[in-house]
């Protein structure tokens, strides 16, 4: 996969860009606040549907813009994959003239398509320093990895996390109501079905991802620490089932064992008997106590909780070597190179894991990061890398 074009208007701080991309790896060089980010962020956003740092579009909106009666916002590219020689693809953010509200507008080869669609056309891992909130952050960061990461390459994956995210919500109001006595308790089985499906494909996603994930990062992590450390994944959901569905775990097992894979079928029907468990409880609280929205992801090292009780350096090693292994899980599962997008990630590494990664950048079909320090990159890398420097929004080779 390779991004031959892109192009801009009015987002954050170009007002107009027009960009063609070539093969392998490009540096972007410049001051903090010049739109190195902003480049990354664009290409986020076409393989998402939304921003790594913002959830309000209007933030995305270049400033001189904003005074015009209906402002808007393009991002657009021009790609090839394994799959078609060439897919265009284009979001419009404009303001609405009857609320002054923002509306999104989705186009896939000129034809107005879902958000749904726009996911998985384009396929981007993305290393930031931020990243090390997968150890250290809350549960929410860690299930926002998971979704985004198996949205982009599972559309039933997707297709799920949107409908349970709505089923949640009616869900949770119909909680509430049952408890003020406006509603009853039987009111709950429609969505209850649309919970349960949903929740369930999720579930099934995500042991399977971080089955494989665990698979690929330890065999990394083991290159990184000379073997010294062994790095563990552990899926952790509110609710767990079992390959028996009599909900017995083996002895001293945390979370969902990875190797025993259940379909969304087999969970569906534990999920269920579990809510009418719990209905009491929930209607009690007025919110639903099991599923997805509270699964939990934990790492340990040498059999102790990473976010508990390790260090600032292997926190980084354990995350760089999810990346990594995330890297080649996309690369199996499409079949297909993903794009790479680094945001300042080298900087808060040292020599040795700047080198494991940057030897591991080099087999990319193409790789955009970003830095203010060109001179940590090697003298080699920076002569096969193509180097530009971005100015106010503006981009040029490098002399």
């Amino acid at each position: 996969m390779r991004l031959l074009h892109l192009s801009l208007t009015n987002f954050r701080s170009y007002a107009r860009l027009e960009l063609p991309m070539p093969e392998g790896a490009v540096l972007l060089c410049g001051a903090n606040a010049q739109g190195k980010t902003s480049l990354l962020e664009a290409i986020y956003y076409l393989a998402t549907g939304r921003s790594p740092w913002t959830t309000s579009d209007r933030q995305l909106l270049n400033w001189r813009a904003e005074s015009e009666i209906l402002p808007f916002i393009r991002i657009g590219a021009e790609l090839c994959s394994r799959r078609s020689a060439l897919t265009r693809l284009e979001v419009i953010i404009y303001k609405e003239a009857e609320n002054g509200g923002f509306r999104k507008e989705i186009r896939v080869n000129g034809v107005k398509k879902r958000v749904l669609d726009l996911i998985g056309n384009l396929n981007v891992v993305l290393f930031l320093p931020q990243d090390l909130a997968l150890i250290e952050g809350s549960p929410v960061d860690r299930r926002r990895y998971l979704n985004i990461t198996l949205a982009q390459t599972n559309p039933s994956y997707a297709a799920a996390l949107q409908t349970f995210d709505k089923a949640l919500k009616q869900r949770n109001a119909l909680l509430r109501h049952i408890a003020e006595r406006r509603a009853a308790p039987r009111d709950l089985a429609f969505w209850d079905d649309q919970f349960v499906s949903a929740a369930s494909v999720l579930i099934a996603g995500r042991q399977r991802l971080l089955r494989d994930l665990e698979q690929l990062a330890a065999d990394i992590h083991r290159q990184l620490t000379d073997d010294a450390e062994r790095l563990e994944l552990h899926y952790l959901p509110s609710f767990t089932p079992t390959p028996r569905g009599d909900g017995q775990l083996a002895f001293n097992l945390e979370g969902v064992a990875l190797d025993c894979q259940l379909t969304p079928d087999e969970i569906a029907a534990q999920l269920r008997k579990a809510l009418a468990e719990h209905q009491r409880e929930e209607v009690a609280r007025g919110i639903t106590l099991i599923g997805p929205q509270r699964d939990e992801l934990r790492f340990s090292v040498n059999g102790r909780d990473l976010g508990l009780y390790g260090s600032r350096g292997q926190a980084r090693t354990a995350v760089l070597a999810l990346k990594l292994a995330e890297l080649a899980w996309m690369r199996r599962v499409t079949q297909d190179e993903p794009i790479l997008l680094l945001d300042e990630f080298i900087a808060e590494l040292d020599a040795r894991r700047r080198a494991f990664l940057l030897e591991r950048i080099q087999v990319a079909s193409q790789a955009l990061l970003t830095t203010t320090e060109p001179d940590m990159f090697t003298p080699a890398f920076l002569q096969r890398a193509a180097v530009w420097q971005v100015r106010s929004g503006q981009i040029s080779p490098s002399a």
